[in-house]
Formats: structure tokens, C-alpha cells, sequence
């Protein structure tokens, strides 16, 4: 079993930035890919970020694509998801996963096995 807490979500402005954290425990953290995925009404879940067991390797959705950051401190069991220049589309609740082998970074939310509860981001205008 591996339990995921996300925290750092919040109310920000358009152009803001913020930094989302997911801490583990449980089984080795190190071993596993981590993702971020958000939702938002009236849409599907979405792949935002990805990055493998040993951060070598990341992945990003286009619609973030030079304004988000995923990283890993496997010290801290921790990853993180900087967000810059947030905009009203990055609206959403934002969920960090694992998947294992940690050596691929899938885009699809099914095969992320744990998952985190959630935290809400809301940009606003």
C-alpha cells in the first residue's frame, strides 16, 4: 500500500504561481513513477505531469508545457508540481498517483494504481 497526501493548493490570481507537494509512505517510493493528473467540471480527468522513479525522465501535458516543474525528493518520499504563470484553465483539483515500473511515464489515469485525495487549485481573473 502506498498513501499519497497532497497539499498547497489554494486561491491564486491569473499569473500566479504555486507549488503543489504529494507525500508517501508505505511501500518504496523510490521505485515508483509519479504523476500528476487534475480535474475540473465538466471535464475529464487530464494528465498534467510525469517523472520516472529517479527523475530522469518527465513529461508534460502541452497545455503546461513551460510553465509547470514536476521534481522528486526521494529523501522527503516527496514530489512536487511548481506551477507558474497559472491561468483560469489550470483550474482544478489536482491529484498526484503512482505507477509502477518507475521506469515509464503513462499518460493515462487507469494505470496509475494509488492515488492521492486531492487538492483544490481555483485561479481566478
Amino acid at each position: 500500500q502506498v498513501q499519497l497526501i497532497e497539499s498547497g493548493g489554494g486561491l491564486v490570481q491569473a499569473g500566479d504561481s504555486r507549488r503543489l507537494s504529494c507525500v508517501a509512505s508505505g511501500r518504496i517510493f523510490s521505485a515508483y513513477t509519479m504523476g500528476w493528473f487534475r480535474s475540473a467540471p465538466g471535464k475529464e480527468r487530464e494528465f498534467v505531469a510525469g517523472t520516472t522513479w529517479n527523475g530522469g525522465k518527465t513529461l508534460y501535458a502541452d497545455s503546461v508545457k513551460g510553465r509547470f516543474t514536476i521534481s522528486r525528493d526521494h529523501a522527503k518520499n516527496a514530489v512536487y508540481l511548481q506551477m507558474n504563470n497559472l491561468s483560469l484553465e489550470d483550474t482544478g483539483v489536482y491529484y498526484c498517483a503512482t505507477d509502477f515500473p518507475g521506469n515509464l511515464i503513462s499518460t493515462i489515469d487507469s494505470d496509475y494504481d494509488y492515488w492521492g485525495q486531492g487538492t483544490q487549485v481555483s485561479v481566478s481573473s
